[in-house]
């Protein structure tokens, strides 16, 4: 199985850059702005070790570029695949060999099928559900980061696998937690919280989250490239400095004291979250328009 999945990830990975590269091509987008590039590089150094990349990811789309809101989870997914995956290949080597084949391949398979049916949600469902949903993503990474910050988060056991009953309700919650995942809520912090609650070794719980995140963040960004929901040029530019970052964070650094870059992310996304809530109310509120406003809203994103 580890074999397999590693052989499988690499394949991904292969195949995932030459469409990236194909479509940065035809869309005239292969010169990706070095803020990008520095910013893929910080959120997905500090994602390896543990502080996560949606949350701050989708802070700076939204202050950062003139992306509609629509746009912004699904630009950060295709954004973020590559780091993810390689970061998925890092945690199967070193520690993919302990965990129970079956909760690894049934929680990624899970997290893939939410993540589809999710895929074709978040470009049909009005946009200040979308809105909303990124506010509700913000707010809750948040509170995540502060309870590991007040040292409140589970210790966990010392299992690498989950009796029968656990198992079915840890593949039911990934399923819907890759369901959330196009609408840019994370589900690094969620599942670690879950897994250790359920009595699972905490570090065993990273090949499993990765594994599965890899895997559904290709598949998924693959359908929002081709409808074209993403921001090629941006994705392109966090694929740079994040392939880099993850290799020094994973193989050289390891570890190192994040709590105060915690608590400096948690006033960023909290804010973030506040717009992103007050343009949902406005979108929410927003008078009905006629012919010409309506296309120009839909040109913005306003509409569907």
């Amino acid at each position: 199985m580890l074999t397999t999945l590693l052989v499988l990830l690499a394949a991904t990975a292969i195949v995932y850059v030459i469409v990236l590269i194909r479509t940065a091509l035809a869309r005239g987008a292969l010169r990706p702005t070095g803020e990008a590039i520095a910013v893929g590089a910080a959120v997905n150094f500090f994602d390896t070790l543990g502080i996560g990349s949606f949350a701050p990811t989708l802070a700076w789309l939204k202050f950062r570029t003139n992306l509609p809101a629509r746009l912004i989870p699904c630009t950060m997914i295709v954004a973020c695949t590559i780091p993810t995956i390689l970061q998925a290949v890092i945690f199967l080597a070193l520690l993919g060999v302990h965990v129970d084949p079956v909760l690894l391949g049934g929680y990624a398979v899970a997290l893939l099928l939410g993540g589809l049916g999710g895929a074709r949600l978040v470009t049909r469902v009005p946009i200040w559900i979308v809105q909303g949903v990124v506010a509700a993503a913000l707010l809750i990474a948040a509170a995540l980061y502060a309870v590991s910050n007040l040292h409140m988060m589970p210790t966990g056991g010392a299992a690498a696998s989950l009796p029968i009953p656990l198992l079915v309700v840890a593949m039911a919650v990934s399923f819907t937690m890759g369901a959330l995942l196009n609408f840019g809520v994370g589900h690094y912090a969620p599942s670690l919280l879950m897994l250790s609650l359920m009595g699972m070794d905490p570090r065993l719980a990273f090949p499993i989250m990765a594994t599965g995140g890899a895997l559904t963040a290709a598949v998924v960004s693959a359908r929002h490239i081709r409808v074209g929901v993403a921001d090629i040029r941006i994705a392109l530019g966090f694929a740079l400095g994040g392939v880099p970052a993850v290799l020094i964070a994973a193989l050289v650094v390891k570890d190192m004291p994040v709590e105060w870059l915690r608590w400096l992310v948690i006033v960023v996304v909290v804010y973030a979250a506040t717009v992103m809530l007050r343009d949902a109310v406005r979108t929410y509120r927003r008078p009905p328009l006629g012919a010409d406003g309506a296309a120009l809203a839909a040109a913005e994103g306003l509409t569907d």
